[in-house]
């Protein structure tokens, strides 16, 4: 994509919440425009996206389908970069998709920022992906992490519990997220070493504290969370580290 097409993009989406209609409930984002510069710019893209989207559809393999999406995410950074400057922000699904996809490549900076922009803005994610934004983020980066450990950074977790702490979500899914938070304090705490000058403030106590901390949320939240054994390893060691 050429320099002035980029710069194109990202000066459209940025101009979107420009001449957008404002909404009956101003608690919910604007409708983008259908008419204009912007309107047209939008529809190229939306083009290009279901092109990939059915170009997706014919990949069977997971890790197939992930490294495709990081190859045609390129595609689309110009255009996010505007909209998340756009104000008011709109209802945009290209942001919605993107967000999803950095999830599944595990580009944890740009998940992020789009998350913190979907959730605050309330845009609603596209009808193929059936949940809200803020349980798709939870549950997938919780899910991301319980899958391939160490894969993502706890403080993307932490990041992530905080971005969706005041949103409504099953029980279930924001156990899985203090599970995975849980599981990485611990992960730590096991490889403590207490001569590293990077080393948590207050030591191990203080990594194997938080691990129990977060496990037994996960497991007041749902029985079933699978953190029990977990919970009573910790909690011997805990004893044992607070003994003299």
């Amino acid at each position: 994509m050429s320099l002035a097409r980029r710069h194109r993009e990202r000066h459209r989406a940025a101009q979107a919440g420009d001449g957008a209609l404002r909404p009956r409930d101003p608690a919910q984002p604007a409708p983008m425009p259908t008419t204009g510069a912007v309107a047209s710019e939008y529809a190229l893209l939306l083009a290009a996206l279901g092109q990939d989207l059915a170009t997706l559809r014919t990949i069977q393999s997971v890790e197939r389908k992930i490294v495709a999406k990081a190859g045609m995410i390129g595609r689309y950074r110009a255009w996010l970069a505007g909209a998340l400057a756009a104000n008011p922000p709109v209802q945009d699904d290209i942001v919605g998709t993107m967000l999803v996809w950095a999830i599944d490549i595990a580009d944890w900076p740009l998940a992020l920022e789009l998350g913190d922009h979907v959730l605050a803005a309330r845009l609603a994610l596209p009808e193929r992906y059936k949940r809200g934004a803020a349980v798709l983020l939870a549950e997938e980066v919780a899910e991301s992490a319980l899958r391939v450990g160490p894969g993502v950074p706890r403080a993307v977790l932490e990041e992530t519990l905080a971005l969706t702490a005041d949103h409504d979500m099953p029980d279930q899914v924001r156990a899985k997220l203090h599970k995975a938070i849980g599981l990485a304090f611990q992960a730590e705490a096991e490889a403590f070493d207490p001569e590293a000058e990077s080393q948590r403030a207050g030591g191990k106590r203080a990594l194997v504290d938080a691990a129990l901390t977060h496990l037994t949320r996960a497991l007041e939240l749902d029985g079933s969370a699978g953190v029990k054994k977990a919970v009573e390893r910790l909690t011997a060691d805990l004893k044992k580290l607070s003994s003299p």
